[in-house]
């Protein structure tokens, strides 16, 4: 499904791929998020660009609810695979 798209990403980058791939098709906008986390529109567009240095598990909950899955479906992607993280 992915093919080319995969790359080496940062845990932040992943985050942040899964979290728009969801948004898109679930239709939920930055600014729905933002409203029911109480999340800084700043620091979520941060957040969503893979431009944080290290997200903390809370915050990623926080999105990951209004996203409307569970923990276990959020992760349960390629993206999240060990041979296409990188760790710095």
């Amino acid at each position: 499904m992915f093919g080319a798209i995969l790359e080496m990403m940062t845990l932040n980058e992943a985050f942040a791929f899964r979290a728009k791939e969801i948004m898109n098709e679930k239709k939920i906008t930055q600014y729905k998020i933002t409203q029911e986390t109480g999340i800084y529109p700043s620091t979520m567009n941060y957040i969503l660009h893979g431009k944080t240095k290290a997200s903390n598990f809370k915050t990623m909950v926080l999105i990951i609810r209004v996203l409307g899955v569970s923990v276990a479906e959020f992760f349960n992607s390629p993206v999240f695979d060990f041979e296409n993280l990188e760790v710095e």
